[in-house]
């Protein structure tokens, strides 16, 4: 089973600014949901985090619960918004959302390619598949790697990837029947209930 969690909240997700590479640390809330996720994710035989730090801080304490180390998988690492890293959406030029939303070839200024996003992480995801066919997988990503990731299972197109979010902390998981994966969850955040 591959269980994909995103990341804690920060005080960016907070403020509802856009989080691409810019390597923010958990804020207070989300640490209490990262260790609220760890207590819920047992009997993992591997984790993989992308190489930010609210991925780092994240997975540690998934791998310290299950006494296991975090291993670092660059193709998790969130999408780079560029120029619009730190910015709220709202500051998005209309016509370039409406673009970024539907052109896979389209890039933010300095940023990257939805294209480029899906081809690195369903890569990484490939590479997984046979491990997490027959172990217990969990990868601590964030929102754009998870939805590709989802898109991944279903077999749908990535720039459908805008037509759901994911909340900080949630769970998703992704079973394979065979060597197909089948999405089993989405946005599941039941292990936060109580917070």
């Amino acid at each position: 089973m591959l269980t994909l969690l995103r990341h804690g909240r920060t005080a960016a997700n907070a403020a509802g600014l856009l989080q691409g590479r810019i390597d923010n640390p958990l804020d207070d809330h989300g640490l209490v949901q990262a260790r609220a996720a760890a207590n819920a994710l047992t009997s993992v035989d591997l984790v993989i985090a992308s190489p930010l730090l609210r991925a780092q801080e994240t997975a540690s304490l998934v791998a310290t619960a299950n006494n296991l180390e975090v291993q670092t998988d660059v193709r998790f690492t969130e999408v780079d918004y560029g120029e619009y890293d730190s910015l709220p959406l709202k500051d998005i030029p209309p016509h370039t959302w409406k673009q970024w939303q539907t052109d896979p070839d389209f890039a933010p200024p300095g940023g990257e390619r939805p294209r480029d996003l899906q081809r690195r992480v369903v890569e990484a995801l490939e590479d997984l598949s046979d491990v997490a066919s027959e172990r217990h997988v969990v990868v601590v990503s964030h929102m754009s790697p998870i939805k590709v990731a989802v898109h991944w299972a279903l077999g749908v197109e990535t720039y459908q990837m805008f037509r759901m979010t994911l909340a900080p902390a949630a769970i998703c998981r992704i079973d394979f029947r065979g060597t197909r994966p089948s999405l089993s969850a989405f946005n599941d955040l039941g292990h936060l209930a109580d917070i």
